[in-house]
């Protein structure tokens, strides 16, 4: 069972060829085998599954109407609350912590009686692009075990690419979704900002952040973003605004299509191996009836430096939270309320967020504010405006999702810069709020998958899986599995 996508085993089980409680207990069964190795998850409820598993299993047979995720397993970023579940955002402030209450999306998944597997790894508070920022454990890629599964939903993307479930949720603040996905081979999608409710997720940087599915294929992203899109009340930034049926358009092709080609997106930095699949990926597009045109986005150059003033910003307020009064861990020992507070923040975070909270809270402080954060912000901005112009000549952008494949465990952490640079194709997409996929296009001489970048104008979502379908069924590198 844990070779086939989500959507096959939604089949399988319409037609009663076989059971939640038996698809459920073969993931379960995977991750018992494989996860010792990988490390994709923090914490799986073996019992609440199986419990849900048969659940499901019954209301079928009694022939009630069912969703068609109903029954699938679905693994979850640990930055999302689960109702009495443990949410650690892989950091140790919060090792205790156990929501009463559930996040939108997984009352939407609940709703749909999708299987919730279990908690993945991450970087900690979303802050990282290598998973090696958890607190808790080092995920690794299911395709090479001495390499980063990328970042910060390294975890989900490894549980999937492993076969230890069908579909994840993650979050993407500036490629965390597309980036793992990358390096792991397999489907990741961001939507639009205010696509997705973000109730329930824990903050890393509110303007920026996204929760988006991961699969095996465009079809599986199709379908479980079809389950957790729409409007909620509870989160003032969710759009109100109809959501498409994903999953009955994502095989209709888009013809004429202009596809966009950033010359910027190509530039220093890029590995060749990674650019000839790309230009390979272009070709296939050509050959699909796409025609390909030159596009400039000038000031995306500047989207690292404008993200991490942006997000770093952010990040200083949102988690300015977790002082050891409302929740989450406290220190033992201190002198005074003034000392608990820097000793309960010293001892429960790690070396990277600390390092965002102090240059967020430099670019906020008085004196630096203009000079540095509102500059930022009139540059996203502009960056926003690049895309509005390219979109009105192209249907979709396309290009690299990473400028290399996945890295050495330990090669980049000792070099913060070079590690930002992991995300220099991605970030830009979140600076302008638009949606973004990322598709496996090929592997290197190494066999470490290459991931394609396709970015779409605004709550064009069902336009972006369309075209990203179209690209899978003329090849078969989604079809690969990592052999463990």
């Amino acid at each position: 069972m844990i070779q086939h996508t989500a959507t096959e085993l939604s089949q399988l089980l319409a037609h009663g060829e076989t059971t939640s409680e038996a698809v459920t207990a073969d993931f379960l069964s995977a991750i018992k085998q494989r996860d010792g190795k990988i490390r994709a998850f923090l914490h799986v409820d073996e019992s609440a599954a199986l419990d849900q598993a048969r659940a499901v299993d019954a209301k079928r047979k009694r022939g009630e109407s069912l969703h068609p995720l109903a029954g699938i397993p679905v693994a979850i970023k640990d930055v999302l609350c689960v109702e009495g579940r443990p949410t650690t955002c892989g950091s140790k402030i919060l090792q205790n912590f156990v929501p009463p209450y559930d996040a939108h999306v997984i009352t939407k998944l609940k709703q749909a009686d999708a299987v919730l597997i279990g908690k993945t790894n991450m970087d900690e508070f979303a802050m990282g692009s290598s998973t090696e920022n958890s607190a808790y454990q080092i995920t690794r890629n299911p395709w090479d075990l001495e390499r980063i599964p990328g970042g910060s939903s390294g975890g989900s993307a490894a549980a999937v690419a492993a076969g230890e479930a069908p579909l994840a949720l993650g979050s993407d603040t500036g490629g965390s979704i597309r980036q793992p996905a990358s390096l792991c081979g397999i489907v990741g999608l961001k939507p639009t900002y205010g696509r997705v409710s973000r109730f329930g997720l824990v903050a890393f940087a509110s303007s920026l952040d996204q929760i988006g599915p991961f699969g095996h294929d465009v079809a599986d992203a199709a379908l479980l973003l079809e389950t957790i899109a729409g409007h909620d009340s509870r989160d003032s930034t969710s759009v109100n605004r109809p959501v498409p049926e994903f999953s009955k358009t994502v095989d209709l092709p888009i013809q004429p299509l202009a596809i966009g080609v950033a010359k910027e997106h190509f530039g220093e930095g890029l590995d060749p191996e990674v650019e000839a699949s790309v230009r390979a990926a272009l070709k296939v597009y050509q050959s699909l009836g796409g025609t390909i045109k030159e596009i400039s986005l000038p000031h995306s150059p500047s989207a690292v430096a404008v993200y991490y003033l942006v997000a770093n910003a952010e990040a200083s307020s949102n988690l300015a939270r977790y002082d050891g009064v409302h929740y989450g861990h406290r220190a033992k020992t201190f002198a005074n309320l003034i000392d608990m507070y820097a000793q309960t923040r010293g001892e429960g975070f790690g070396q990277e967020v600390k390092r965002r909270i102090m240059l967020g809270t430099y670019a906020l402080s008085s004196g630096y504010k203009y000079a540095y954060y509102l500059k930022a912000l009139k540059v996203r901005r502009l960056i926003k405006e690049d895309f509005d112009k390219a979109f009105a000549e192209c249907d979709v952008i396309i290009g690299p999702t990473s400028p290399t494949a996945a890295f050495k465990i330990g090669e980049k952490t000792d070099n913060p810069l070079a590690m930002y640079l992991s995300d220099i194709y991605t970030i830009s997409g979140n600076l302008a709020g638009i949606p973004g996929i990322s598709i496996p296009c090929g592997f290197t001489k190494t066999n470490l998958p290459i991931g394609l970048q396709i970015l779409a104008p605004p709550f064009e979502e069902e336009k972006l899986l369309r075209v990203a379908r179209m690209h899978e069924k003329a090849t078969d590198w989604h079809m690969r599995r990592a052999k463990l």
